[in-house]
């Protein structure tokens, strides 16, 4: 993004408040903040980039995913990367999928209506207020009637389906299933976004895993993040926090950070940690910070994501288009489950690299099977879920003895599926192939994986039991504050960016009132 005439503040002056991170969680914060005069300042440890210097290509687009080692075990070891984790300003916007439900106003009382998980500490209503807001300034498309909630409404048409999303819905036709277009944060028309400019009409190259170059899709740094510049926040890339100074009353003092090879250090009356599900966990127990409640690092969540791949008899090109145009939320509760929560559907489409990754992640494909699979790559078409995952301290971030370059240790995580993961994957299976089949697919295959990093420094109304309050106000540090994926307390059923968007502004307007 254009920082040429962003405004400078001096490491030596107190500003209100850094914010560390630049993606869903930090970005609409730091907008929010600098709209309202307050001085902020954000670091990002990655790069800034234009819009145009994007690349279709899988291996030169990781340039925006967080590629630095990370350990992963458990039972069922989570993959990072290209899968969950960006890096830039911009944060994982860069390359996210842009799919955009609204959580379910019962997962948010998980606990209350199944027994199972936690509440969480925030209104429903409320949060809605808060989505609302998000859509509004970053423009989501959708369907003119949505069956799940009537009463909502999108200012623009869905994006144009493709052979994938075709599949779908008529797969989903034939065994009584509703399946409609997706509510998803790009730009099916040309729109003008406040303090950027020109954000054109979505074209369909099916690229959005690796950044769009037309600023059709909904990233930071193409929305929230110019107009915040606008209203003076500055933004420091390539910055790598690696420690936070306390003064003698126990608040955040200072932050210390590296950029092109130096040790600085900016001082300010507030922080927010805005890194994501791993780094701001990370940061927190390397810095020894916020843990008075041993939960930070606790409760990981991934949501299963299990994906069924049918292979038809005609070319189905789904990497052609948006990749995932077609919702179902039928399975939000689904009738006699045996598991607490439920799961989306969506079709799928991906790049060739990232369907061979999968199909050796999650189908344990290898030599001839997997360059066999591959020969018929174009006559793939696929649809997947995104479950609940309920929280178990079981699951966690350490560090590791390990340690980065600049000396911090790195992030170890241990993740195992629980059994009611395991019952919401084997439920979803057959209903996915049933689908697939529906639609004429003559032979499917089922690859398991998770997707999303969630929790690890939860929010709650108790101390003893959660890191931040209901507002993201750290318990133990009066100016420290969090705002990202990571204060879930439970993972929802929906793709969390939109959620996260909308706690951002939340904690901000906290934050101000505080």
């Amino acid at each position: 993004m254009d920082l040429r005439s962003m405004q400078h503040h001096d490491r030596s002056e107190e500003v209100d408040v850094v914010v560390v991170g630049t993606g869903a969680g930090g970005a609409p914060l730091i907008a929010s903040l600098a709209a309202r005069g307050l001085r902020v300042v954000a670091l990002e440890a990655g790069a800034n980039s234009e819009p145009g210097e994007h690349t279709p290509d899988e291996l030169e687009g990781s340039d925006i995913n967080w590629m630095d080692e990370r350990l992963s075990g458990g039972g069922t070891p989570t993959a990072f990367g290209p899968n969950n984790s960006g890096r830039g300003v911009g944060g994982s916007t860069l390359h996210w999928g842009a799919f955009s439900p609204r959580p379910d106003a019962r997962d948010l009382r998980l606990r209350t209506t199944t027994g199972e998980g936690v509440d969480w500490p925030v209104d429903p209503a409320e949060l809605t207020g808060y989505l609302e807001r998000v859509e509004d300034f970053v423009g989501v498309a959708g369907p003119e009637h949505y069956p799940w909630d009537p009463s909502r409404r999108y200012r623009m048409a869905p994006p144009a389906r493709n052979a994938s999303s075709d599949a779908m819905i008529a797969g989903c036709e034939a065994v009584g299933i509703t399946a409609t277009d997706a509510p998803v944060a790009l730009s099916t028309e040309d729109r003008h976004q406040p303090h950027f400019g020109l954000r054109q009409a979505c074209v369909n190259s099916g690229s959005c895993h690796q950044g769009c170059r037309a600023a059709a899709k909904v990233s930071m740094d193409t929305t929230y993040l110019p107009f915040a510049v606008a209203h003076g926040a500055e933004i420091r890339p390539d910055a790598t926090v690696t420690g936070i100074e306390l003064d003698a009353r126990g608040r955040v003092a200072a932050v210390v950070y590296v950029q092109e090879g130096r040790e600085l250090r900016q001082r300010c009356a507030a922080l927010v940690l805005a890194a994501g599900g791993v780094e701001t966990p990370r940061l927190l127990l390397h810095t020894g910070l916020a843990n008075g409640s041993g939960q930070v690092g606790r409760n990981f969540m991934a949501h299963p994501a299990v994906q069924v791949w049918g292979r038809f008899d005609t070319p189905m090109r789904s990497h052609r288009g948006y990749p995932s145009s077609i919702i179902s939320e039928d399975m939000v509760r689904p009738d006699g489950a045996d598991f607490a929560g439920g799961y989306l559907m969506q079709n799928l489409g991906v790049m060739p690299l990232t369907f061979a990754t999968t199909l050796v992640r999650g189908g344990g494909l290898w030599g001839r099977s997997l360059t066999g699979a591959m020969d018929d790559y174009a006559y793939y078409s696929g649809a997947g879920i995104n479950g609940e995952c309920l929280p178990s301290e079981g699951n966690r971030l350490t560090l590791a003895d390990e340690t980065d370059a600049l000396g911090v240790p790195r992030a170890r995580i241990d993740f195992t599926a629980g059994a009611n993961e395991d019952a919401i994957t084997a439920h979803a299976v057959p209903v996915l192939r049933s689908i697939l089949e529906a639609a004429g697919a003559r032979s499917t295959m089922v690859l398991d994986r998770t997707a999303h990093t969630i929790g690890t420094c939860r929010m709650g109304d108790d101390a003893a039991t959660s890191v931040v309050d209901a507002h993201g106000r750290s318990w133990d540090v009066p100016n420290l504050w969090i705002s990202d994926n990571s204060t879930f307390p439970s993972s929802l059923t929906a793709n969390p960016a939109l959620t996260i968007m909308a706690l951002s502004l939340r904690t901000a307007d906290a934050m101000l009132a505080a």
